[in-house]
């Protein structure tokens, strides 16, 4: 509960090499030249045909470190996945360093494995997904510089993308800070995976200016791109009252009695009504759905929330909506199914995370 309103103290990570060929392409070469055999069936080489079409059930989860998903409550996780059955999973706060000695430009597209408690991690983690049905997907990784952030993108292997890439920019060359991003692009449809910069509590850098800088990007990106969108992660924002359980108390969070300078930014992080205008502003002028909420007009107390506060304190019983899936209109008419798979104040569904798995599922395209 800490890592969601606590101000991020950090702010980017050190500079990156670019990738001179796709994300994908890259995965390829990897894991040809992995050897053990659980390295083989996590990291998701070769595979995808590409006869297959394309993915139509997708689930994002913030799983609030993988590695300690895997070590805690992978049996209830993995049933979770086989019963849905999703063509890709995105993920957010992997929380995996990327490859690359200290003090060394790192990868931010594989694993750290360059001691032995990497090693050792990665181990446990590529173990993991070898099983099934995590052996059935394709795997691409977008991580920061240290244990912080960092996303992961999993398609079944029949699903072929045009393209992998880390970044909003649309030539594809720079790695987003912190591993936020995670942009898959299919035939029909782009497919972005996103863990959004929390707003923290202050008017500075890294906290009220940052989340300003991205959601401007993103608007711009929703403007530019020429295929329809598929945006899903963790959004860390809570865009009207019935998205809260109690749109009073997170009107009026403080941090240490702080108050910022424009009554805008006041309240909880997720919650200030700068944050929910600036997103209303990206789903009217991207032209872009709430998946959820088109299917579900109706606050739902009981299931209608993704992210949940600690059992014990002041948080305990106090959700958000944080977690999305938002689609250009012109797949609208597609939505079949959108769900939050976790309930209740005890976190029920939500795997150890503080966070719980939202699905997506759409009706086959024409092509």
């Amino acid at each position: 509960m800490k890592r969601f309103f606590k101000p991020i103290e950090k702010d980017g990570c050190s500079k990156k090499p670019t990738l001179s060929s796709p994300l994908s392409s890259y995965h390829k070469t990897q894991n040809e030249a992995e050897t053990s055999e659980e390295e083989k069936g996590g990291g998701g080489g070769g595979g995808g045909g590409g006869e297959g079409g394309e993915p139509v059930k997708f689930v994002t989860w913030n799983a609030n470190s993988l590695l300690l998903r895997v070590k805690n409550n992978w049996p209830e996780f993995t049933h979770f996945i086989q019963t849905l059955d999703p063509d890709a999973i995105c993920i957010q706060e992997v929380r995996m360093p990327a490859a690359g000695s200290k003090g060394a430009p790192k990868n931010p597209n594989a694993l750290k494995d360059d001691t032995n408690a990497a090693r050792e991690e990665k181990k446990v983690l590529m173990r993991a997904l070898s099983s099934p049905p995590f052996g059935n997907y394709r795997v691409w990784w977008s991580l920061s510089d240290s244990k912080y952030g960092g996303t992961a993108l999993f398609v079944k292997r029949q699903f072929q993308p045009k393209k992998v890439s880390c970044c909003l920019e649309r030539t594809g060359s720079k790695h987003e800070p912190d591993g936020r991003v995670i942009l898959a692009e299919f035939e029909s449809y782009f497919l972005l995976n996103t863990y959004v910069p929390n707003n923290g509590w202050k008017e500075e850098e890294n906290s009220f200016q940052r989340r300003r800088k991205w959601d401007k990007r993103i608007l711009e990106f929703a403007l530019q791109i020429e295929k329809p969108l598929i945006w899903c992660g963790d959004l860390n924002v809570s865009h009207q009252d019935m998205d809260v359980s109690h749109p009073d108390f997170f009107s009026s969070a403080k941090l240490n009695g702080y108050i910022p300078p424009n009554k805008e930014d006041c309240g909880q992080p997720g919650f200030t009504l700068a944050e929910r205008q600036r997103f209303s502003n990206i789903l009217s002028q991207g032209k872009l759905i709430d998946a959820y909420r088109f299917l579900h007009k109706e606050q739902d107390m009981e299931k209608g929330f993704s992210w949940s506060g600690n059992p014990v304190g002041k948080y305990r019983g106090k959700r958000m909506r944080i977690d999305y899936f938002i689609v250009s209109e012109q797949l609208k008419d597609r939505i079949v199914a959108c769900e939050m798979h976790g309930q209740g104040i005890e976190l029920q569904g939500f795997y150890g995370s503080d966070h719980c798995p939202v699905s997506l599922e759409l009706s086959q395209g024409n092509s």
